[in-house]
């Protein structure tokens, strides 16, 4: 099954760390709970609050297009439901990646830039060779 980033899921929690909960999807995808992501509030220990088995209702935060690792919130979904008005889900996402690539650097702008900062170079030259020639 694919995720999407404002999708509702529901999961059995598998394990349970000190900075949060790993919820089984399905067979092959595990999504994460970070503990602030449990509830409003301060969690101070997740078994309190979760135990290996239950089953959780969560909402997708965010998926990393490189690993495929999966943020989950229940706090998120319990604010949802506190809304009147229904949340637009947006299926068109603009994913996010941990590189500069929109910084637009790399050799296409070098070789954009490369002629003016020949022919700059050149007029320099020019330059020179004129002031040494008036001498």
């Amino acid at each position: 099954m694919t995720y999407r980033i404002g999708q509702e899921v529901t999961g059995v929690v598998t394990g349970i760390q000190p900075y949060g909960a790993f919820v089984k999807l399905d067979e092959e995808t595990q999504g994460l709970i970070h503990i602030s992501e449990l509830k409003s509030g301060i969690v101070k220990n997740l078994s309190d609050e979760l135990s290996v088995g239950q089953k959780v209702t969560a909402i997708v935060l965010d998926i990393d297009q490189y690993t495929q690792k999966i943020s989950l919130s229940v706090r998120q979904l319990a604010l949802m439901s506190l809304v009147d008005t229904p949340i637009i889900k947006n299926n068109n996402v603009k994913r996010r990646f941990w590189t500069n690539y929109h910084l637009n650097f790399g050799f296409e702008p070098i070789a954009l830039a490369m002629p003016g900062w020949i022919a700059e170079a050149v007029n320099r030259l020019d330059l020179n060779d004129s002031k040494k020639g008036s001498n």
